[in-house]
């Protein structure tokens, strides 16, 4: 195993642009929440009455048909049971309430799983996490950059380093995205088929339609084919790197994809309802999917005719995985349990402190990043104890070490600054635990 870090605490993230716990009322809580009926003594249902503020801010967004539902999920420690405020239905025109095995569209909460993936291969002997990428994929040996992120493909310079897998999982390679690069390269992308994570059947407006590679080892022979945005280990940009540990991990393991995450994370775990594609029969299960339109949703995604139930040509370690509020409370507890879920090993304690800490090579500018003034691990923000990210559709996840705490939100829309749900969240999160410590210390 080849380790070395660049901060050995395990540290933490979200998709706000902002740490996902907040200093203040949670430093305040910890000693009380050991005490405190959420900590010890429910049985897995509703805990609205301990989390007044986050269950008005859910009431208010299902309640004036923002959003279909917003469902919260909190896990405490190694307690197999997670505790749910909030709620709504599968969809707008759904009678059927969502719960902790409601089937959820999470997009790049896919990523700290693909993550985890990779340092299991590591701890495994398989791959080192500062060997270049080349050892791995021989066609990143000579890797072209831009001089200019958003002009001509023709106008580059050779890379001055080699791209690593610790770039890879921290977005530090240099590489692009669709969602994120401009001009030439998001062109070369659409036409090679360079795509993560699904959306919907039916053509959306402003985004054209792009015809996946046809698997995921000629999607990464192209992606190795173009330019990269930035020198590696120079800037933070948020890439398609994820992805492409995916193929990775086929390279290293001898599996596909999806195969291992199987065999490795999901059946250790019990994470029995997480996978690329909805299996027949259990479409009953699936939420809608919403795109918000001046402020209005409206379904791109319906769950009667959703792309996720065929077969991605890309599985999408980025971005492609569809799971259940209780699945991954499951993967959150085993992070929190340092590779352990009750009494069974699912990862080595190294693995976890190592790929929820800040993995980010010391020469990278993050100034004007996501992460700036933070850390970022194993395709996760890291920082202050935290770690996890968010998905595209709303969801978000985070397990504090500081707390023992494992924390998720559920909800199904596009874009997600549609709303400021996060926001809310974590304000109405912090006001409930102020009121926690408060009431325990009276």
């Amino acid at each position: 195993m080849a380790y070395r870090t660049f901060d050995e605490p395990a540290l933490s993230p979200q998709l706000s642009r902002r740490s996902l716990f907040r200093g203040g009322a949670y430093a305040a809580g910890v000693a009380a929440l050991a005490s405190l009926p959420f900590g010890r003594q429910l049985l897995a249902h509703d805990v609205s009455e301990s989390w007044p503020n986050v269950a008005a801010m859910a009431q208010k967004y299902v309640s004036e048909r923002k959003v279909a539902n917003l469902l919260l999920s909190f896990g405490w420690g190694q307690n197999d049971m997670a505790h749910t405020v909030g709620g709504g239905t599968l969809g707008l025109s759904s009678e059927t309430p969502v719960d902790m095995d409601t089937l959820y569209r999470i997009y790049s909460m896919s990523k700290p799983i693909t993550g985890m993936a990779i340092m299991m291969l590591i701890d495994d002997g398989l791959l080192t996490l500062d060997q270049p990428l080349y050892d791995v994929i021989p066609a990143f040996r000579d890797t072209q950059v831009l001089v200019d992120p958003e002009g001509s493909l023709n106008d580059t310079v050779p890379a001055e380093r080699p791209i690593t897998l610790r770039q890879l999982l921290t977005h530090t390679s240099g590489l692009g995205y669709s969602i994120i690069s401009k001009g030439p390269l998001l062109d070369a992308y659409n036409e090679n088929g360079i795509v993560g994570g699904r959306v919907s059947r039916n053509p959306i407006p402003g985004f054209p339609p792009v015809t996946p590679a046809p698997g995921l080892e000629v999607w990464t022979d192209r992606l190795a084919s173009l330019p990269l945005m930035y020198q590696p280990a120079t800037k933070w940009s948020y890439s398609c790197s994820i992805d492409l540990l995916g193929r990775v991990v086929e390279v290293a393991s001898g599996m596909e994809f999806e195969a291992f995450l199987k065999s490795r994370l999901f059946d250790p775990l019990g994470m029995d309802s997480t996978w690329m594609t909805v299996p027949e029969g259990e479409g009953a299960r699936l939420t809608d999917n919403y795109g918000i339109l001046f402020g209005n949703p409206l379904p791109i995604d319906p769950a009667n005719n959703s792309i996720y139930f065929d077969a991605p040509k890309v599985p999408s370690g980025g971005g492609g995985l569809i799971s259940t509020p209780r699945d991954y409370d499951r993967f959150l507890r085993m992070l929190l349990g340092y590779g352990m879920l009750g009494n069974e090993r699912v990862m080595s304690e190294e693995a976890v402190r190592v790929g929820v800490s800040n993995l980010i090579p010391d020469t990278v500018d993050l100034t004007g990043s996501w992460v700036d003034g933070q850390g970022h691990g194993a395709g996760g923000r890291s920082h202050n104890g935290r770690f996890g990210w968010g998905g595209a559709a709303g969801t978000l996840a985070a397990a504090d070490y500081n707390l023992g705490l494992r924390a998720c939100l559920w909800t199904q829309y596009m874009p997600t600054d549609a709303f400021p749900i996060r926001d809310e969240f974590f304000a109405a999160m912090e006001a409930d635990l102020t009121g926690m410590h408060q009431s325990h210390a009276a």
